[in-house]
């Protein structure tokens, strides 16, 4: 069987963010600098083996060693190797090992996407079963045996090893679970000390729910308005000049158009219901929609976006990156007071 982690999502978010900032750091160091190379005579040092090198340790450092600073020194080297290796795709695809091989762009996003959706799907699809809301709750409690735990990692802890039971697990081993949970020392929740404070710098503003509305409609309308587009673009080929350069731009393109007009109508049937059920309910469904169509919007109008602009499509990138935050942030924030446990797999 199969268990998944806790940690699972949260670490691939945090090695997708250290990787993708390694290649934007690495194209921008490499423009200012002149591209140096690293070596001499025949030799040439390519940063993709200093990348392979840090995924190396990233992997030992995992198998030697137990602990949540264990887990964040792999991801963070691994994230940084990954990154490194994978701004180099271009000489890997080539036969004349050409850096600057314009998909290049377009590979590394479509793979950082598909890791990024494994990721979601496979915390999303269902809800935790007995035998991992015991599995979780023990490396937990396995943390704290060693560690200490936090408070919030305690209850969390708890939360599972009472799904567990609700879900018939045995009650002798909940018992001896429970126990070393109780044995463990506390510790700082340090993490959370610094989330907060991060948090803290965020002016007030950009935290209202008011942003909520206004990217959710904006993922409802640009969705009827990325259909139109997708449509009008079979219409403007060739031999039709018109006056919008998009739509000849994108006829020249089919794979763009298409994907334009599925993620159109993904978006538009994802946001608009949850948009409508806002002013209807209460629950958390509206706000889990509307942060999948942001991501699809996001995702698959980036990949057209770079198909078309190559790294230029940067800037709408982030822009979508925001209204994704957005909704993460205050899904966040509803599931947190929610009284239903093991949610923290599925947030």
């Amino acid at each position: 069987m199969v268990i998944r982690s806790v940690y699972g999502t949260t670490s691939v978010e945090w090695f997708l963010i250290f990787a993708i900032g390694t290649i934007l750091v690495t194209r921008l160091y490499l423009q200012v600098t002149g591209y140096p190379q690293v070596g001499g005579g025949t030799l040439h040092i390519a940063h993709a083996l200093w990348g392979g090198a840090l995924m190396m340790l990233a992997l030992v450092t995992g198998w030697l060693f137990l602990g949540p600073a264990t887990r964040i020194i792999a991801i963070v080297m691994g994230g940084i190797g990954f990154g490194l290796f994978l701004d180099e795709v271009g000489k890997f695809v080539t036969k004349d090992n050409d850096y600057f091989y314009g998909p290049s762009a377009e590979i590394m996003y479509v793979l950082v996407v598909l890791i990024l959706l494994i990721g979601r799907i496979v915390r999303d699809v269902k809800r935790p079963s007995e035998a991992e809301a015991l599995a979780n709750a023990a490396a937990i409690i396995a943390d704290g045996v060693a560690h200490g735990l936090p408070p919030r990692r305690r209850e969390q802890a708890e939360d599972f090893l009472t799904l567990a039971g609700d879900r018939g697990a045995d009650p002798e081993m909940l018992g001896h679970l429970r126990a070393l949970l109780e044995a463990g020392s506390e510790s700082p929740d340090r993490l959370m000390r610094l989330r907060d404070r991060a948090a803290a710098l965020i002016p007030g503003f950009v935290r209202s729910p008011r942003w909520v509305t206004f990217f959710g409609w904006m993922l409802a309308i640009s969705s009827v308005g990325t259909v139109i587009v997708g449509g009008l673009s079979f219409y403007f080929d060739g031999t039709r000049r018109g006056d919008v350069e998009i739509y000849l731009e994108l006829s020249r393109n089919a794979t763009a158009t298409w994907i334009l007009l599925v993620s159109g109508v993904v978006t538009m049937m994802l946001s608009l219901p949850a948009m409508i059920a806002r002013r209807r309910t209460a629950g958390v469904w509206p706000l889990r929609s509307l942060r999948i169509a942001a991501l699809v919007f996001t995702l698959s109008n980036a990949l057209v976006d770079f198909a078309l602009d190559g790294f230029g499509a940067l800037f709408n990138l982030a822009i979508g990156l925001c209204a994704l935050a957005v909704m993460t942030y205050h899904l966040g924030r509803q599931v947190t007071t929610s009284t239903v446990p093991g949610d923290e797999l599925r947030v």
